[in-house]
């Protein structure tokens, strides 16, 4: 009897593997496009709350106002009135004084209608005013 000895695979078993991967990414990768901005979505809304649940009211809670919207955000990083704001932290209000950008690298925009209302807003990812779907500005008042 004559022994064969086997070294690797048929072609028809590797296009079988190939096949079966094939459909494996078919069904998973529609499900995963898109996904991307999607979270991006939902880390801006996360990081407007925190950026106002944190340094705007310790800012407010230091100086019984929050920043004007030609302070903005700049306020918390650096005193901007001496005179306006005496109980200033000696520190800022943000961790290495750096203000925080959206997930697209885009600066936040900081709106105070003087009557104490505050809102935040991201451009999304076109980094442009208006826009629809995952273009759309994102406001924290609309942040679920």
């Amino acid at each position: 009897m004559q022994q064969t000895m086997r070294r690797g695979f048929s072609l028809i078993e590797l296009m079988i593997v190939i096949v079966i991967l094939g459909l494996l990414a078919a069904m998973v990768v529609p499900n995963l496009v898109g996904k991307g901005e999607e979270a991006k979505g939902k880390l801006v809304c996360v990081n407007m709350k925190s950026l106002y649940n944190g340094p705007l009211d310790m800012f407010k809670l230091d100086n019984g106002m929050y920043p004007s919207t030609s302070e903005g955000l700049k306020a918390l990083a650096t005193n901007p009135d001496e005179e306006k704001y005496p109980n200033y932290s000696k520190k800022g209000y943000l961790k290495d004084g750096k203000i925080p950008k959206d997930p697209w690298g885009t600066n936040f925009i900081y709106i105070n209608d003087d009557a104490g209302n505050v809102e935040l807003m991201s451009l999304g990812a076109d980094k442009k005013e208006g826009g629809t779907d995952e273009y759309a500005d994102l406001k924290m008042s609309e942040c679920k």
